[in-house]
């Protein structure tokens, strides 16, 4: 499996650096001011909709004795030879020569970057080799050494009944795939303002989420268990495989986990809802995805654990957005999930070579590669003073938004009610501004996917000016029922138990 093309920028600045030191005001952070934009009436009337809606809420083969045969010494050395420079760093190296790969000179873009849903501004003339403490480019790298950076490993016990003892070269997108739901984790329990202490001991809930994702058995998100779950979606050891199998995937194990897991550990079980979201009741029929409120709501009454606000919630949406490439109209649409504060990245990349997307400046994408292959390492969940150097990044890659692979899989995580609402508001605005070519729409029910209800396909299909009219009188109505709504103590509807 080939590499990327890509542009490199290695910063100075040290993954563990504490953000105390960081004056996040010089950030200029739009977050919180995205969060209190004037709704439009169509999103007055999604939010109504939940009143009545929720009432809760690598390959190292060990041959056989009688596989073994005499090999002679020189074709044995160039074979290791060979194998060092297939697994080790010489061949990113390679590659990076081969493929172009430059320092990406931030200047030379626009000064605002994102990244998972934080907005960065930097100065004009800022670069990675000229640091200060209250830059915004100092601010950015930061949040993005602090992600959870999971890669290639070599060295874990065997997969399975298959003598596969690395991922190298095929696991990728199971990687991308368990950084994402890693930094939903680091959101649930640290927050999106947490970054990676330089001091230890360090936190038990960040030590105890690397353990979830170690290299054996015995951790509950391992790419062992990963591929056990997916059997049924084509997974196997040496294979590759796509978002859409992906995120199937992690629902089957996370089903399992909850089905069988010791709830009173709280670790097997995932503390969220996991809603893959497809284009209809059965998911195989094509058409853009949607979020289904009435799905979400069933979901949310399956899970165990009670919340007063509403269950948190993890939104997987598997997207194909073209045949051979993406097609263009779709590339502002992804670049803007990028503001959502709820937005948790994509996974997705090259043809056959699956990355972790969690920024946007421009035109470019930022994401963290997981083909670089390293050790295996065994963290456990009580030692807070283990070596997590492995798990973080300060490398900060690049790629064109328009190469990506047209097969994708975007992330989101709501922590509560409230978010779950803010998300569904964004995105129907979003769906509105599409074009007719929405990422994924927003809708109460199936039933009611092509109804003049249908939140994410709301404006431009109503038949004459009469029925907009109407609409928009639904929607003033459903403002002023909203205010009555909050008005009264509503929260117990959301309640799990």
């Amino acid at each position: 499996m080939t590499s990327l093309p890509e542009r490199a920028v290695n910063s100075n600045f040290p993954a563990g650096q504490s953000s105390d030191q960081v004056d996040t005001q010089a950030v200029g952070s739009k977050t919180e001011q995205a969060a209190s934009h004037n709704r439009s009436p169509k999103a007055s009337l999604l939010l109504t909709l939940f009143s009545s809606t929720f009432p809760i809420f690598e390959t190292l083969s060990s041959p056989s004795p009688a596989d073994k045969k005499e090999i002679k010494p020189r074709n044995y050395g160039l074979t290791t030879a060979v194998k060092k420079v297939m697994t080790g760093g010489m061949m990113r190296r390679l590659q990076e020569r081969f493929l172009g790969t430059s320092k990406a000179d931030f200047s030379s873009l626009t000064n605002e970057m994102w990244l998972l849903g934080s907005f960065y501004k930097v100065s004009p003339g800022e670069s990675s080799t000229d640091m200060n403490t209250n830059s915004g480019l100092t601010a950015f790298l930061e949040d993005f050494s602090s992600k959870i950076w999971i890669t290639y490993r070599k060295g874990f016990g065997a997969i399975g009944d298959s003598r596969f003892t690395s991922d190298v070269n095929w696991g990728c997108m199971i990687r991308s795939s368990q950084m994402l739901v890693a930094q939903a984790l680091v959101f649930h329990h640290l927050g999106r303002s947490w970054r990676k202490p330089q001091q230890k001991p360090y936190d038990r809930e960040y030590v105890g989420i690397l353990y979830l994702f170690g290299d054996s058995e015995a951790c509950p998100y391992s790419i062992h268990n990963l591929i056990q779950a997916g059997m049924g979606y084509g997974l196997s050891a040496g294979s590759w495989v796509g978002p859409y199998a992906m995120c199937r995937t992690w629902e089957t194990l996370v089903r399992a986990n909850r089905d069988h897991g010791d709830h009173s550990q709280g670790r097997t079980t995932l503390p969220m809802v996991l809603y893959i979201v497809s284009g209809d009741e059965d998911g195989e029929r094509g058409g853009a995805p949607v979020v289904c409120l009435d799905v979400a709501s069933r979901l949310s009454s399956e899970c165990i654990i009670g919340h007063s606000n509403g269950a948190p919630l993890l939104l997987l949406v598997p997207l194909v957005l073209g045949l051979e490439k993406i097609n263009p109209r779709y590339v502002p649409l992804l670049r803007e999930t990028f503001t959502f504060p709820q937005s948790l990245g994509i996974m997705g990349g090259k043809p056959g070579a699956s990355t972790y997307i969690v920024g946007v400046q421009d035109d470019k994408a930022f994401y963290l590669d997981p083909h670089e292959v390293q050790p295996v390492v065994d963290i456990k969940a009580d030692n807070l003073e283990a070596d997590t150097s492995s798990y973080h990044c300060s490398t900060v890659r690049n790629m064109p938004l328009d190469s990506i692979d047209p097969s994708l899989a975007i992330g989101f995580y709501c922590r509560d009610k409230d978010d779950f609402i803010d998300f569904c508001c964004r995105a129907s605005e979003l769906a509105d501004r599409s074009n007719g070519a929405p990422l994924f729409t927003v809708a109460k029910s199936f039933e009611n996917i092509k109804s003049k209800h249908n939140i994410g396909s709301l404006s431009g299909r109503l038949a004459d000016i009469a029925a907009k009219n109407s609409i928009r009188e639904e929607n003033n109505s459903a403002l002023e029922k909203l205010c009555e709504y909050d008005a009264q103590d509503g929260d117990d509807d959301w309640q799990v138990l």
